[in-house]
């Protein structure tokens, strides 16, 4: 009784904005991805170049690592909602064109802007959410962030992928017209822009630390960094750039195994449940040591281990259900460990600066990964995966420098 007591009043503190950020970021996670399981055949279906398929995430993710820093320091001057919607209506754009302009090198460039204009709510959501969390509750709630766009990233895959089939859509929308998903995206993409407006709180009043600087300032912030704060922040890069070639390459690897679409789309959708139970269960739990940074360097550790031997099991499906979802639960925890981290370095009314920039060096993995991944995966598909297992040792690497130099500072000022 008495557990269930002092859940229903950690629930009945949560505030309003938090609630309604963890909402509408689910929602846009589905939205999102609606057009990720059709781009693909989207692209054979105009007769455009395997290769271009990476092309178009490298713009995305490039107009990601731009963007972000950028929003992030207008969001900072205390109207974070327009600015979300302004991006959100860019991204609209940018996702119809893709798909109706018909040419394949404009496509790069459309995707470029949709990547710079979803840079808005993904680095604004997260620093208003920052802003309106009691610090003993954040990295509790950038879990439950994380896991419920992962979990609506996996419903929006889903739907987005069986919509082609769907005979009622078909009628109604042309479904099976694939780029009539985009603009269905599109649409219901910019509603949910309105949405936001609506319900999304006005920044807090910042007073004596809001911020009238450059758009620039968020770049130029760089070279100011606390110097374990930049040396970390390389390690996300590399921690991304193992991570996001796995999940590019996992359904091509797996495809090329002769596993049956439907078989694939099952276990994205399981790594999406895993991924929320992990953030929901497992997240308050591991705050409660108050050692994050000896956790996140055993996560991406076990993480390496994990990927070097899965992908060399000859019952494929077992160890993917099995060891594999170890490290989805790993990579669960730690993203809302290295958000928490580096909002620890932001000052009240810098937030969206910070995590502009976080974003960012978040995005190098994104732009590089694809584009190394492509060529890896056509010398050898397994080297894609010895890769990201490398980079994950990379990042543990500077992981323990960052430890020893928090270590020798808390030395010297003893």
């Amino acid at each position: 009784m008495r557990k269930i007591n002092d859940i229903r009043s950690f629930l009945t503190t949560i505030p309003q904005q938090v609630w309604i950020i963890l909402l509408i970021y689910f929602v846009q996670g589905v939205l999102h991805n609606l057009g990720h399981p059709v781009t693909p055949k989207l692209v054979e279906n105009m007769d455009i170049a395997d290769k271009y398929f990476g092309f178009y995430f490298a713009a995305m993710s490039f107009g990601l690592l731009l963007g972000a820093p950028i929003w992030g320091v207008l969001g900072d001057r205390g109207n974070k909602r327009l600015y979300i919607f302004i991006g959100l209506f860019i991204y609209s754009i940018g996702q119809y064109a893709f798909a109706y302009v018909g040419d394949e090198n404009i496509m790069i460039l459309f995707r470029f802007i949709s990547g710079f204009g979803v840079s808005a709510s993904i680095t604004l959501f997260m620093s208003h959410l920052i802003e309106h969390s009691q610090d003993e509750r954040r990295t509790i709630y950038l879990g439950w962030y994380q896991g419920l766009f992962v979990l609506g990233s996996s419903v929006g895959y889903f739907v987005g992928g069986i919509l082609p089939e769907i005979p009622l859509f078909i009628t109604w929308l042309q479904t099976d017209q694939l780029r009539s998903i985009f603009l269905m995206q599109a649409v219901f993409n910019l509603v949910h822009a309105i949405v936001i407006i609506i319900l999304m709180k006005p920044s807090m009043d910042l007073g004596e630390h809001k911020q009238h600087t450059s758009v620039l300032e968020g770049f130029k912030n760089i070279r100011h960094m606390n110097r374990n704060l930049i040396l970390f922040m390389i390690s996300l890069s590399l921690i991304s750039l193992g991570a996001i070639n796995i999940s590019k390459y996992i359904e091509v690897y797996m495809n090329k195994q002769g596993l049956l679409p439907s078989t694939i789309g099952t276990f994205v959708g399981a790594t999406g449940v895993v991924s929320i139970i992990a953030t929901i269960v497992l997240v308050p739990v591991v705050t409660r040591f108050k050692r994050d940074f000896s956790f996140m360097v055993g996560i991406q550790l076990l993480s390496a281990i994990i990927i070097f031997f899965v992908f060399r099991s000859n019952q494929l499906v077992i160890t993917l259900y099995t060891f594999f979802m170890l490290y989805v639960v790993l990579k669960a925890i730690y993203a809302p460990l290295e958000q928490h981290y580096i909002s620890t370095h932001a000052k009240p009314g810098e937030y969206g600066k910070v995590m502009g920039v976080r974003q960012s060096f978040f995005s190098i993995g994104m732009v590089l990964g694809p584009l190394i991944g492509g060529f890896l995966f056509e010398l050898k598909p397994l080297y894609v995966f010895d890769f990201s297992a490398a980079m994950f040792l990379l990042g543990v690497g500077l992981l323990l420098i960052i430890g020893r130099n928090i270590k020798k500072t808390a030395l010297v000022s003893e």
